[in-house]
């Protein structure tokens, strides 16, 4: 799943379950490992993480899918400049949130990028708080259906065990 605009880009996918063999625990049996690449005007990394189970990453795309039908209310900071996701999971390694609406279809995505998944040069820094990096992607409502309609096409392989 490919969200990007004219500076920034983060590109989502799922590569494989974390263990490949059926253990019967329901968490451990789902857990998905999200290969991610990231560029912004500060620079570009990538992370390997499994960091979604199976039942979440189908959020990730009814989420975008809700956003482009403008059935998500924008969020921004709270009262202490402090970032809130819209879509978090059990691991704060990803999260999503709506930063804004303009007239046109015009919307701006917020992809949370925390712990394993945050720029390098933020990783090591004890002062970089959970869901506080985030990449603001500018898009439209028929590029996050097709981003959505990606990342269920990529889910395929994946199904809950």
């Amino acid at each position: 799943m490919l969200l990007n605009d004219l500076t920034s880009s983060v590109d989502l996918r799922p590569v494989r379950y974390q263990f490949s063999t059926v253990r019967g625990d329901s968490y451990d049996d789902n857990w998905l490992v999200i290969d991610g690449t990231v560029t912004t005007p500060e620079g570009s990394w990538s992370f390997t993480e499994p960091c979604l189970l199976t039942n979440e990453a189908l959020q990730v795309a009814a989420w975008l899918r809700a956003v482009a039908a403008g059935t998500v209310a924008v969020t921004g900071p709270d009262a202490e400049g402090e970032l809130s996701p819209d879509i978090c999971f059990i691991e704060p390694v990803v999260a999503f949130s709506l930063a804004g609406r303009s007239e046109g279809g015009a919307v701006a995505i917020r992809v949370h990028l925390s712990l394993e998944a945050a720029p390098p040069w933020q990783q090591d820094d004890d002062r970089a708080d959970i869901y506080q990096y985030a990449v603001e992607i500018r898009t439209d409502a028929a590029a996050l259906l097709r981003a959505a309609d990606q990342w269920d096409l990529s889910l395929a392989s994946f199904p809950p065990r």
